[in-house]
């Protein structure tokens, strides 16, 4: 058969191959840009069914399958996705994009009151030349959806930046995590921060289900990807069920997945992972690239955020310290030089009733002083994550004594502290401590100070006990004890 017999020559077959050239390159979009090409071979061919195989052009594996009528789902495992097939019930053309294969469009099931042999040569040249101009439309269209695709990344990246910055969520892992999820039309997003042992749990966690189901998932030390993860390297999976290198319980939920560094600064916050569904659409190569720049801004984010934060504690502490400096240098001098004239006047007075108001004021405003001083003491604990610990919180107490008093107190533990110690006596413990603390910084000549807390001392009743003893070298006044304060409770 000539090439011009080959050619639709009939004004009626040459509109509809020029309508097919015009609806395939009329959509922006492009699914439907793929499905009018899948439904215009079919038509201009007469063919039964049709099926666009989409390949990722980063890695050549198949990214999804466009097809009309019953047609058979992706690409026969030994068929060259560049290779032309010609055969009476099938006929198979590449797509190219810029020189790269695109995709694969198959077409099978020729009716034969269609015409003899199945396809013929003329429907091979309308399935080249469709495929040609169709390379262009899907060109331009791929280009929109990947501005489009990056376009909602950048403005995800600049959202998690501004609720970070300028908003105080809850947990900021788990809106990183939730905003990644619906970028990356994943079933989940999680995040995984390093163990103690040497493996990775998810800490953080948003999925369209309960995410208490994923929280605690770890990966065991010595899993195959712990070693990428740990060191910062990005790690995609085709498939977490069936992955060999996934070891979490939760893996057999999953399809394909993408683990990103969290990383900023040289620092490593976690991982970043997105899992979709069983069977689910595979990550492209440009999925990957976008992913990865928006975990990169997220990191830095969240670094800020926490730079952020701890400003904003200092200043907090900041203001406290100021606090405790006016209470010292304004509040509790005005009460004690209260409590002196009072005292002045109380030796003065004759009448007995006078007098005995006059001790009692004195002794309200001596344990005002005395629960000023101890505020001023807890308003000028140092910047740090409270301890859980009773020896942590006497160690607390007494650096913040430190601050003020300029040298650091002796502290000394005997007996199993935190076995022997309820809450409540530890609570009155440290009550006694800040006062005593408080009470030995207004002494002057003071350079010493031992603070002792005893779980085996013995009680004035013959049993044992705990004790708390706070001395010191200071000089006191003449109305004060020069035996060290103490403190005793039965266990």
């Amino acid at each position: 058969m000539t090439a011009a017999a080959r050619e639709p020559s009939a004004p009626a077959g040459l509109s509809v191959l020029l309508d097919a050239v015009l609806d395939v390159g009329s959509e922006l979009e492009l699914r439907p840009t793929l499905q009018q090409l899948v439904d215009s071979a079919v038509a201009l061919t007469g063919a039964r069914h049709g099926v666009l195989a989409v390949l990722d052009p980063g890695h050549g594996g198949l990214v999804e399958a466009v097809g009309t009528g019953a047609a058979p789902p992706g690409l026969p495992p030994d068929e060259d996705p560049d290779a032309v097939v010609h055969a009476p019930d099938t006929l198979a053309v590449p797509v190219h994009v810029q020189q790269t294969v695109f995709g694969r469009l198959r077409l099978t099931g020729k009716p034969p009151a269609a015409g003899p042999g199945g396809f013929t040569d003329d429907d091979l040249d309308l399935a080249r030349i469709l495929a040609t101009q169709a390379g262009i439309a899907i060109g331009n269209a791929r280009l929109y959806e990947t501005a489009k695709q990056r376009e909602r990344w950048i403005e995800g990246a600049a959202a998690v930046t501004t609720a970070l910055l300028t908003g105080r969520p809850a947990d900021a892992l788990t809106t990183v995590a939730e905003r990644a999820r619906l970028l990356a039309g994943a079933e989940a997003g999680v995040v995984l921060q390093p163990t103690e042992e040497g493996g990775m749990e998810i800490v953080a966690a948003a999925t369209t289900d309960d995410p208490a189901t994923l929280l605690g998932a770890t990966i065991q030390p010595g899993s195959a990807v712990l070693a990428q993860l740990l060191t910062g390297e990005p790690v995609f999976v085709a498939d977490s069920a069936t992955d060999p290198r996934m070891t979490t319980e939760v893996r057999s939920r999953f399809g394909p997945s993408m683990m990103l560094p969290l990383q900023a600064a040289g620092r490593l916050i976690g991982t970043l992972a997105l899992p979709r569904g069983p069977g689910a659409r595979p990550y492209t190569s440009v999925d990957h690239l976008l992913a990865t720049q928006f975990a990169t801004q997220a990191a830095l984010a969240l670094v800020l955020a926490e730079a952020q934060a701890g400003r904003e504690r200092l200043a907090v502490f900041e203001d406290r310290d100021r606090i405790a400096r006016d209470l010292h240098d304004l509040v509790v001098q005005r009460l004690f030089a209260t409590g002196m004239m009072l005292e002045s006047t109380q030796r003065r007075t004759r009448a007995p009733d006078v007098r005995e108001t006059l001790t009692h004021a004195v002794d309200e405003l001596e344990s005002t002083i005395q629960e000023v001083r101890t505020t001023i003491f807890a308003l000028q604990q140092p910047p740090a994550d409270a301890p859980t610990t009773f020896r942590g919180k006497v160690l607390r107490e007494t650096a913040g004594a430190a601050a003020i008093l300029g040298f650091a107190p002796s502290v000394h533990f005997t007996g199993p502290v935190e076995a022997a110690l309820d809450d409540t006596t530890q609570h009155r413990l440290l009550t006694r401590l800040r006062r005593a603390l408080a009470t030995a910084s207004r002494r002057t000549g003071i350079s010493r100070i031992d603070v002792t807390v005893d779980t085996r001392a013995p009680l004035p009743d013959g049993s044992t006990g705990v004790r708390l003893t706070v001395a010191d070298d200071g000089t006191r006044e003449a109305t004060e004890e020069t035996a060290p304060t103490t403190w005793h409770s039965p266990l």
